[in-house]
């Protein structure tokens, strides 16, 4: 049985434009991994197995899908061991999907090469294909066409998973988008990240980078208030993440937000 982390994900930036001709969104987005991970483990079987998470459906479709393009039969035991939030945000099913694809194609006689399995991740989700990357990567197109990033790493980042929020499914939150004329001056905003990206020069000019153009947080400005040299929503929410020069200063953040919400501290990391 080979084993691997499944790091979650945060949007360091999310500018978002209008539908595309195949529905999604057009968007530019950072991702950064965090060393909050998830666990997955994988070994040939006599048939695709998925343990340890009932709920799964992404990490199943993931395999069957690497089983036709490889033109074999999906015949992997999985065991994915859950520590990333559900529904966050923060991009868990697809990073255990994305490690799963990796992990199961190396068990394969002839393994797809990189580019193959990229594409492959595409169709399993806009962010898969991130995972499959190491360090930060712009995202553009839908998300799923990546640029590596020279991004600083020297950061910690408090988690915060807010009391009495249920996910709103991403699709409304688009559809809420939309409905606000939220892609008026996309071209502008994206120009704007690109620009912001060239001049982040250490952590604290990460606050250079525009927000979230999807969701917003009331907390964003509490962790602020906290040490936070930046604070956004990830993704479609409802986590919030905030950036602290140093994990002392993100842990008495996280105790002084304790009955807010569930704080999670962790680090910026390059690879899963």
């Amino acid at each position: 049985m080979i084993r691997a982390p499944a790091t979650a994900k945060i949007n360091l930036a999310l500018v978002v434009g209008p539908p595309r001709p195949d529905g999604k969104h057009e968007l530019a987005t950072v991702y950064q991994r965090v060393a909050l991970a998830d666990r997955v483990a994988v070994e040939p079987s006599d048939a695709l197995r998925v343990v340890g998470f009932a709920a799964d459906t992404i990490v199943r479709r993931a395999l069957q899908s690497l089983a036709a393009e490889a033109g074999t039969e999906p015949a992997w035991r999985v065991r994915l061991t859950k520590r990333i939030p559900l529904a966050a945000g923060l991009g868990g099913g697809s990073s255990d999907a994305a490690t799963a694809l990796r992990l199961a194609n190396g068990t394969l006689a002839d393994p797809l090469p990189a580019d193959r399995l990229h594409a492959l991740a595409a169709t399993i989700g806009a962010d898969v294909p991130f995972f499959l990357a190491n360090g930060p990567q712009l995202g553009v197109a839908d998300g799923a066409e990546l640029a590596p990033l020279e991004l600083p790493q020297d950061f910690a980042v408090l988690l915060l998973i807010p009391n009495g929020t249920a996910k709103v499914s991403t699709a409304a939150v688009y559809q809420a988008f939309d409905a606000r004329w939220g892609a008026d001056g996309f071209d502008e905003r994206r120009r704007g990240l690109l620009d912001a990206l060239q001049r982040v020069r250490q952590a604290e000019d990460l606050a250079l980078l525009p927000r979230n153009d999807l969701a917003s947080s009331e907390h964003s400005a509490r962790l602020e208030e906290l040490g936070a040299f930046r604070a956004d929503v990830t993704g479609a929410g409802p986590a919030v993440y905030g950036l602290f020069l140093d994990t002392g200063r993100a842990r008495e953040a996280a105790r002084a937000l304790r009955s807010t919400g569930r704080g999670i501290v962790t680090t910026a990391c390059w690879y899963g």
